[in-house]
């Protein structure tokens, strides 16, 4: 794995509803980004990283699946000037899987929101969708 040295800062998000157990919600989170720091508050699960390597798992998927243009599809379009989202399936990340959804209401009991912020956005992108190295 050969991560470049990008400025970055990763967050993510994601409700803890009533019918949910919040163990198995952040079982979802660490999952998909194995290493960051996670808290539940207020029925609410966050994480954060400040390593492109938290988002490895997500980036080697996009490449196992050849989903490329989807992700940067969403990326592209979810940019405002140094930062991006995009939403990832709750139920698929408990079964230890990545699952992009276009819209909120693809997962069911809701998405996991993940916000990059970057100085190099545009090259953050890059590495991700289509795991250009350099």
């Amino acid at each position: 794995m050969n991560t470049p040295d990008l400025n970055c800062k990763i967050e993510m998000s994601c409700a803890v509803n009533p019918s949910e157990d919040p163990g198995k919600v952040k079982t979802a989170v660490t999952n998909v980004f194995p290493g960051c720091t996670v808290r539940y508050e207020n029925y609410s699960i966050s994480a954060m990283s400040g390593s492109l390597a938290s988002l490895e798992k997500i980036r080697e998927s996009i490449r196992s699946r050849q989903s490329q243009k989807a992700y940067s599809r969403t990326l592209g379009r979810n940019t405002d000037g140094g930062t991006t989202w995009f939403y990832l399936n709750k139920q698929a990340a408990f079964a230890n899987k990545v699952a992009i959804c276009e819209d909120a209401a693809e997962s069911p009991l809701g998405p996991i929101r993940v916000i990059l912020a970057s100085s190099n956005i545009e090259r953050t992108i890059e590495w991700i969708a289509y795991g250009k190295d350099k």
